[in-house]
């Protein structure tokens, strides 16, 4: 009998330490998962600054072309042709 209750003793601490294991992994788990959703915000916020920025720099480069720098003049162009042709659109709506 003692053979089979050190077997016992044995697969008990054995589940024991499984089961401590399983904890202390889900505890990791639920870290990484805070982490992943923090870096993702963090990207998010990152992604709109970069597009912000990026507004900003093609805003500059047609009051740069404005002022008369020679640099992005066709794309100063093509862009205030655009701009003709939204206000040309919308003054065709408004008539109609």
């Amino acid at each position: 009998m003692s053979k089979i209750e050190e077997i016992v003793d044995a697969l008990e601490n054995k589940i024991s330490k499984v089961l401590h294991k399983q904890e202390v992994l889900k505890q990791t788990n639920a870290k990484l998962s805070q982490q992943i959703e923090e870096q993702q915000q963090r990207l998010l916020e990152q992604q709109e600054e970069i597009a912000s920025w990026a507004d900003k720099y093609e805003t500059l480069k047609i009051a740069n072309s404005m002022l008369g720098s020679d640099d992005n003049k066709r794309e100063t162009k093509l862009k205030i042709n655009a701009l003709i042709r939204e206000i040309d659109h919308c003054i065709g709506q408004l008539s109609e």
